[in-house]
This record gives structure tokens, C-alpha cells and sequence, in this order.
């Protein structure tokens, strides 16, 4: 009995010590076949795939970012640079503890707040294997400071750069403009492929408008790196290419002799080649110096400016829209012999004030005494506003309007710079839609001599100028003349053909005739600037008022503060007789425009014409 129950336990185990075995040998199998298949699939079919992998543990692509053109006057200047620099960048992929790093470089190079801010905005926007600089310039005692110590911080390197710098500052801080930090709407519409590794883009004027140009395209660089990712050699390069030279029509010189007129006052002045509508000179005063917004200006420095009351960012030369005055009256001079309403000898009695029929109300001439008996001549030579009342009612505001548009008035110039305004020059249509309200006579006169709703800015009025100087043919200014392309070959940029003023010669003559009275008659309002000219410019004054004065009331010039005297106007070309500089200036508060802004004009047209 016992025997028979050792044998059946022996045979029980027998068979599950074989079922072990047997499982052991199935499951061996199946793992040896699975291993195999991995071994398969890794070595042949997916090959590629992983040892692209393990490439990548070693090699990085480094951007390589382009230098950007240069910007260069008429007379070979340079306006805009680049020089080299060494910025303290860090590699975001190498850094262990970023915020232990942060504190101890603030420590040993005495980091901003403000830096570092910067820095970590840029982090936030590039992600990756990319060096995000911390400080853009070192100096020599900074670089020899941290070179010392760069084992204890791993992922952060000196890296040389190519920085942007302005020779002359606010000299052409709005014409030229300024480029400053990617911000991080711009990212979202940027190539990746042309701004890697760049950190700024061009922020206003030519920098911006032309930014494409400018910029050029990024290279790369394949670097071999250590485990640490420090690299090793760099096996392979692709070079970046550099951005365009743009050659402006500036001439730095007559810029600077435009600044230094318009010293000690708010205002504008541009000077413009009728021929071809090249921009000579464009200063809004007073300026800023471009050069900190490059590596990032603080926020203590921008708020100074931006809070400033003689706004220095605000470019009055694209952006400033002021009552043109009576520097409109030539224009409404030929729109009245264009469409019949006045002859050129036909007079007008002047006794210093105009009512419309019907009305007591009295529109006011600028000399209360009048100026008697006047004809077109006299009427521009002397700025008489009665003859420019009486010839407004006679155009009506709408013949008025299609009239002056053609000069550009109420329009864009289309300068190739961006953030021009419009400026206004109504109509009853016009008044109708932005009022809701219907147009009246006594707005008609007061837009006839450039007040009321109209509106204009500097350019403009030197367009306009430079449109009569050609005697109707129309040009759009502009101010990159030319840029630089590969054999060292000229490009001229082409210019906008619009359609020309068909204006009679005979009316053109008469105009101009009383320009230059205006300023070589013994009765003409700019008569002060005549002296020393060996040729004659043809001008027009301009007074444009700030705010209006009631019916009982007498304008006291010397008892109204600075801020609320009007603003002094004057426009021109010379020589009359062969034009080849057009100028529009306007002087904020300065007063009259024939002793104040006329100057400013001649030192300018004397500059510009001097040896030609």
C-alpha cells in the first residue's frame, strides 16, 4: 500500500519537473525569436532611423546668422553699420540649473534687472539648441573676468557678433530708423529659415521697410560636439548670406544743416529733388538717439521719452498732420484760373475783413487794416486771405477738393518708408460721412486759405511743391536711391508713375511770378531772406493757426503762451527759374512763417545749391 503511493507521488513529480522544462525551453525559445526579430528590425529596418539618432548625440546645426547691409548717403556716408562685438550668450540644452547660473553671472558681471528680463523673454520664444544672449557687449575687463571662471559655468560661452550701430544718432533716428529685439507677434510671422540665430529686426524707416533686403539669410554650421555638447570641430558649413547696401538720396550734410535750423523748435523740414522726387533732407525735431534700443533700452529711458511733452519719437515729418495756412494760396490760385473763377489781373478791394451775403459774421483778414486793392500777384506776394475768401466761395468746397487732391492733398504720398498719415482736405460728401453733418459756406472760406478742417503734413506740402516746381509733372518721393547687388553693380529701385497736371504755362508763370516776389518784392512776407541771393526762389509763407479767436476778441501775439502761438510755414523751390530743390518747413509755435521758418529754409536751399 505504501509502495503503491511513493510510486504515484514520484510519477507526479516527474511530469511537472517536465512541464517545467518543457515551458523553460518555449519560453527560452520565444524570447531567443523575439531578441532576434529586435536585432532585425533595429540593424536592417529601421537602420536609418536610429542612426540618425545617434548622430544627433554628437552633431548639432548650429545657425549662422547674416550680417545685415549697410545704409549709405548719397555721398558715400554710412548711416548704418555693423560692428563686431563680444555678447555672453547661454546655451539653454547645457545648463543644469538655470536659476543658480542666472544669480551667480549677476553677481560676478553686475547683471540688470532688466537683462534679465530680456533674457528670459528671449528663452521663453526660442526653444532648443540655441545660444540666447545675456548681455549683447562685453567689455574687455568682462570678458577677462568671466573667461576665468567659465569652467564653473557650463552652457554659457562668449560669442562674437556683429552689432548695429548709428554714426549720427538723432541726426537720422527717424529717416533711417533702428532695429531692436524680435518681439514675439514678429516671431509668429517670421521665416525660421532666414532668422535663426538673429535677434533683431528693423523696428521703423528704412530699417524696416527695407528689413527683407537688409536682413539677408541665415547659414548653419554642423558642430561635433562632447558629451558635455561642447563643441569639438565643426564638420560642415554653410555660409550665410549678407544682407543688401541701400544707398539713400540723403545727403548727411544738408541733414545736419536742417537740424541745426530748426534748433529751438518743434517742427519738420524736407527737402526734395523735383526732378525725380529723391528725398535730400528729412528732419523731425526734436529727435532720440536710436543706438540704446538696439540692445534694448530700459524701461526708465523709454518711458522718459514716450512721456516726454516735446514727443522726440514722434516723426512730425510723416505723422504730422498741421493747418498748411496760406501756403495753400498758389495751389488756390490755379485752381481758380483753372476753372475760370478769377483772371490774373481781375482785382479785389481788401478792407481787412469778408461777410458772406447775408451775414454779419466777419471773416477777418490777417492785416486789420486790409491791403486796399489787390490782383492774384499781390494777393500771394502779400498773402491777402480776403482774395482767397471771396475766390473759395466761387470754387465751392468740392471743386476745391478735386482740385487740390491732384497735388496730393488728403492723400498719401507713397513714400517707401511706412507710417505716413494722409492728412485731410474735406468735401461736403466728406463731412457728410465722418460729421453727420452738412457742409456750410463759412467752412468753405476758411478752407480757402488752409485752415479749418484741412490738414496736410510736412512731406506732402514739399511734394506739393515739388509737383508746382515741375510745372505739373507729379513725382513720389522717395528716399533708398539705389541699392548694392553682387559684381559690384547698381540697382535703382523704380519709381511710380502717376498721371500729371495738365496746367496752362501761362497760369504757371503768373504763380511763380508772385512767389518770387513773395520773397524778392519789398512788399513780399518772406522779404527778410532776400538779401545775399544770387538767384531767385520762388516761396510762400504760411501762419497756421493753433486756436481760433471770437469776433470781440483782438489776437495779442505777445501775450499768448509759447504753446498756443501759431505755427510758422514756409514752402519753396529755387532756382525759380530751373528748379532742383523743393522744401517744405514747419516750426511749431514759431510764430510767423516769413521770419521764422523762412530762414530756416534759405540756410538750407543755400547749402544745397552752393558750387552748383
Amino acid at each position: 500500500m505504501n509502495l503503491d503511493l511513493n510510486e504515484t507521488d514520484h510519477f507526479r513529480e516527474n511530469k511537472v519537473f517536465i512541464n517545467r522544462i518543457v515551458a523553460c525551453v518555449l519560453f527560452i525559445n520565444i524570447a531567443t525569436l523575439g531578441l532576434v526579430v529586435r536585432l532585425v528590425y533595429l540593424q536592417v529596418v529601421g537602420h536609418a532611423h536610429y542612426s540618425n539618432l545617434a548622430q544627433d548625440n554628437r552633431v548639432k546645426i548650429s545657425p549662422l546668422p547674416p550680417t545685415r547691409g549697410m545704409i549709405i548717403d548719397r555721398n558715400g556716408d554710412v548711416l548704418a553699420n555693423n560692428f563686431p562685438t563680444y555678447s555672453l550668450e547661454v546655451f539653454l540644452d547645457q545648463v543644469a540649473d538655470l536659476d543658480a547660473t542666472l544669480t551667480e553671472l549677476k553677481k560676478l558681471l553686475n547683471l540688470s534687472e532688466d537683462e534679465i528680463d530680456r533674457f528670459n523673454t528671449l528663452r521663453r520664444r526660442h526653444k532648443g539648441f540655441a545660444a540666447i544672449p545675456l548681455r549683447l557687449q562685453l567689455s574687455e575687463e568682462e570678458i577677462a573676468l568671466f573667461s576665468v571662471r567659465m569652467p564653473h559655468f557650463p552652457g554659457v560661452e562668449i560669442q562674437r557678433r556683429m552689432l548695429r550701430t548709428y554714426p549720427y544718432g538723432e541726426l537720422t533716428a527717424h529717416v533711417v530708423g533702428y532695429v531692436g529685439r524680435i518681439s514675439e507677434a514678429e516671431l509668429q510671422n517670421l521665416d525660421p529659415s532666414v532668422y535663426s540665430g538673429t535677434y533683431h529686426i528693423g523696428k521703423s524707416g528704412v530699417e524696416k521697410a527695407y528689413e527683407e533686403l537688409l536682413h539677408g539669410k541665415a547659414g548653419y554650421q554642423e558642430v561635433e560636439t562632447n558629451v558635455q555638447g561642447r563643441p569639438i570641430s565643426v564638420l560642415g558649413q554653410t555660409d550665410p548670406q549678407p544682407g543688401t547696401d541701400l544707398y539713400l538720396s540723403l545727403d548727411i550734410g544738408l541733414q545736419k544743416t536742417a537740424k541745426d535750423a530748426l534748433r529751438g523748435y518743434s517742427g519738420a523740414l524736407v527737402a526734395i529733388e523735383p526732378s525725380s522726387g529723391h528725398i535730400l533732407a528729412m528732419v523731425s525735431n526734436p529727435s532720440f538717439d536710436p543706438n540704446p534700443f538696439i540692445q534694448g533700452i530700459s524701461r526708465t529711458q523709454f518711458e522718459s521719452l514716450q512721456n516726454s511733452p516735446d514727443r522726440p519719437l514722434y516723426d512730425r515729418v510723416l505723422r504730422g498732420i498741421y493747418p498748411p495756412g496760406s501756403t495753400v494760396k498758389p495751389f488756390m490760385a490755379l485752381a481758380g484760373l483753372e476753372y475760370g473763377q478769377i483772371t490774373v489781373g481781375r482785382r479785389v478791394n481788401c478792407p481787412g475783413f469778408f461777410r458772406l451775403p447775408g451775414s454779419d459774421h466777419s471773416y477777418r483778414d490777417w492785416k486789420s487794416g486790409g491791403h486796399g486793392g489787390v490782383d492774384l500777384r499781390l494777393a500771394i506776394t502779400q498773402s491777402c486771405d480776403v482774395y482767397f475768401y471771396q475766390l473759395a466761395l466761387r470754387l465751392g468746397i468740392d471743386r476745391m477738393n478735386h482740385y487740390m487732391r491732384r497735388f496730393g492733398f488728403g492723400e498719401k504720398t507713397g513714400i517707401d518708408i511706412d507710417g505716413e498719415k494722409a492728412g485731410i482736405y474735406p468735401s461736403s460728401e466728406w463731412k457728410l460721412k465722418t460729421r453727420k453733418q452738412a457742409w456750410f459756406p463759412g467752412e468753405t472760406l476758411i478752407a480757402g486759405i488752409g485752415q479749418g478742417y484741412v490738414q496736410a503734413t510736412p512731406l506732402q506740402m514739399a511734394r506739393a511743391m515739388a509737383i508746382l516746381a515741375n510745372k505739373g509733372k507729379v513725382v513720389e518721393p522717395r528716399v533708398v536711391d539705389h541699392m548694392q547687388v553682387p559684381a559690384d553693380t547698381e540697382e535703382p529701385f523704380p519709381l511710380h508713375k502717376s498721371e500729371d497736371i495738365p496746367i496752362p504755362p501761362g497760369d504757371w508763370r503768373a504763380v511763380v511770378d508772385a512767389m518770387i516776389d513773395v520773397v524778392h518784392s519789398p512788399r513780399g512776407t518772406a522779404k527778410g531772406i532776400a538779401g545775399g541771393l544770387t538767384y531767385h526762389i520762388a516761396g510762400k509763407t504760411g501762419t497756421a493757426q493753433v486756436f481760433s479767436v471770437r469776433q470781440d476778441q483782438v489776437y495779442k501775439r505777445m501775450k499768448v503762451t509759447a504753446k498756443l502761438k501759431d505755427h510758422a510755414w514756409f514752402v519753396a523751390f529755387a532756382p525759380a527759374e530751373s528748379p532742383r530743390i523743393a522744401i517744405a518747413v514747419i516750426a511749431e509755435n514759431g510764430g510767423h512763417g516769413g521770419s521764422i521758418a523762412a530762414p530756416m529754409a534759405k540756410a538750407v536751399i543755400q547749402q544745397y545749391l552752393k558750387g552748383r
